[in-house]
């Protein structure tokens, strides 16, 4: 496992945790139970092995962050998609977003560059040309005027 598959897990546990409006902690300890997580790769090639104990660590530290900071969160997300209602947005950019946009301000180790540019590489995975587009923008944009140089 890299670091853009653990992101990628984190992203969709943070999807699973809005969709279902769940506790991340709870939500964690399901995912990582040995027998869940190999059920799992039956049906993904993404869990095909048990994260390291540094992925491991990396989509703890993403899921339970974004879970704390989600309210902050989705005010960047509306404030940022302009011309876009909250709700007009897919689960999925919401969830890509708000990973992206917590490493970019809660994990100074992870260049903002590689944040947005890893956000677009899963985006691609999951929605339509448009929307990639848009994520890339929404974070652009949020980087400019959120954390200027």
């Amino acid at each position: 496992m890299n670091r853009s598959e653990a992101r990628e897990i984190a992203m969709r546990l943070c999807f699973e945790i809005s969709s279902r409006a769940c506790d991340a902690r709870e939500v964690l300890d399901t995912f990582f139970d040995g027998a869940y997580y190999a059920s799992l790769a039956t049906e993904d090639k993404l869990y095909e092995g048990m994260p390291q104990p540094n992925h491991r660590e990396y989509i703890e530290e993403l899921v339970l962050g974004i879970g704390e900071h989600s309210a902050e969160l989705d005010g960047y997300v509306a404030k940022y998609a302009k011309g876009w209602k909250f709700g007009r947005i897919s689960r999925t950019a919401v969830a890509v977003l708000k990973t992206a946009m917590y490493e970019i301000m809660y994990m100074p180790q992870i260049p903002n560059g590689a944040a947005i540019n890893e956000a677009v590489e899963i985006a691609k995975k999951y929605d339509e040309p448009e929307t990639v587009s848009f994520i890339n923008g929404v974070l652009g944009t949020f980087v400019r005027e959120e954390l200027p140089q």
